[in-house]
């Protein structure tokens, strides 16, 4: 095993068993240390940033949604600060017990929330993703090792280190958060096959990603991140509230996962709806890629490709596709979906509850942005990821997500017979 991989999970593995035990007070006075350094130290953390920008300028990965994802400010640092205060407000889920029964011959059977022990991470250029992990496996009792990508290396150092200080400070395992520094394959590789050492491995950013670690890992997964995500216009769609949904679900931050990639509109709706809102869309920098209904009611616009409809830009890209009825744009959801978020625009009791039934998702909207599918928007505090699997968890995971439960049985002598 790459030897800086077999040192950072033997350290974690022993961080774990410390945080195991520690309380809920000892975890939220860490998380609060923790805050508190990024704030003092967040002009440090934005010049490391800044390293990581420049590399980013030379090389083949630069746009701006991708500069975005990288970008440390004071705004986004204060914010990185709050979610880790947000976390500590939370219930510590660690000791609670869920169930308790008591069998005929006596036994007392319960079943208690305990820490999962040591967690991997491995993502693309969201550094902020280390500030989100660190806190919520700190306040579940887990290790974590971090393992980012290597355009935004400088910015995980830096906050890396902030963060193993304040739990020195704390006289904690400074252990308790790892950032693999090796950007090479092979040292990720080696990560994902840590079998004895990790216990769960969360992939967070794009397909390929997500893809190579479900090929080669030998640890448990839970697949997060991709996010091919729709907007359903219904038929009788409030058309000022649509366009307000659209345009903020597409461009409010098109980068992320739960922005949308494809406008789906009912046929009938078409005539009033498009010609309003992909001017909006255009002049805000959005391309439009579109069925040829679509190019009728609108024509200054791309012909959209088979590919388009699987397609998520974490850009400022849109497919839209005009579709006959609800059934259509179900079917086109739950054919190209990626179980991330989708959402229907309607003021049909009817249609919105049919939608949430039969949609399969992870998160399911009623006149919403899907936007919103975020830990700290869904009052978690933060998130590891959105899972879009069904087993253990689905949706955005917070404290709970990355706990497991252990049986307890209290006896007064019993034997089985």
């Amino acid at each position: 095993m790459h030897p800086e991989v077999l040192d950072k999970c033997r350290r974690a593995r022993k961080a774990a068993g410390v945080l195991s035990g520690l309380s809920t007070r000892q975890k939220n006075k860490a998380l609060e240390k923790i805050a508190l350094s990024l704030e003092k130290n967040k002009n440090d953390i934005i010049e490391a940033n800044k390293m990581d920008l420049e590399q980013l300028e030379k090389s083949d990965h630069s746009s701006d949604a991708f500069r975005d994802r990288l970008l440390l400010n004071e705004d986004r640092i204060m914010e990185m600060a709050r979610g880790l205060r947000d976390i500590a407000s939370l219930e510590d889920p660690v000791g609670e017990v869920t169930r308790m029964w008591k069998r005929p011959n006596g036994l007392d059977i319960g079943q208690v929330r305990v820490p999962i022990g040591v967690i991997a991470i491995i993502y693309e250029a969201r550094p902020n993703v280390s500030i989100d992990a660190g806190g919520l496996t700190l306040k579940a009792g887990n290790a974590v090792i971090l393992r980012g990508g290597s355009e935004a290396l400088n910015s995980n150092r830096a906050l890396v280190k902030l963060v193993q200080k304040s739990l020195s400070d704390l006289e904690l395992p400074g252990d308790a958060v790892a950032l693999i520094e090796d950007t090479d394959r092979n040292a990720a590789v080696d990560l994902m096959q840590a079998s004895g050492y990790l216990d769960l491995l969360i992939p967070r950013g794009g397909p390929s990603l997500i893809s190579a670690v479900i090929a080669n890992s030998t640890v448990p997964v839970i697949q997060t991140g991709a996010g091919n995500c729709h907007t359903y216009i219904d038929y009788n769609a409030d058309i000022d509230k649509a366009i307000a949904i659209t345009v903020n679900a597409k461009v409010q931050r098109p980068g992320v996962c739960n922005a949308l990639e494809t406008l789906l509109v009912h046929k009938d709706v078409a005539p009033r709806f498009l010609p309003k809102v992909l001017p909006v869309l255009i002049k805000m920098g959005v391309e439009i890629r579109g069925c040829p209904e679509t190019s009728f009611y609108y024509p200054d616009i791309n012909p959209a490709a088979d590919e388009d409809w699987e397609t998520e830009y974490l850009d400022l890209i849109l497919a839209v596709k005009v579709v006959d009825n609800l059934d259509e744009a179900i079917d086109h959801i739950n054919r190209y979906g990626t179980g991330h978020s989708e959402a229907i625009i309607t003021d049909s009791y009817e249609h919105s509850r049919i939608f949430m039934s039969r949609v399969d998702a992870a998160a399911v909207y009623v006149n919403a942005s899907t936007r919103f599918t975020d830990g700290s928007a869904f009052g978690l505090g933060a998130e590891m990821g959105i899972s879009t699997q069904k087993l253990h968890t689905r949706g955005p995971m917070g404290l709970e997500a990355l706990t497991t439960l252990k049986y307890i049985v209290y006896g007064t002598g019993q034997i089985r017979e």
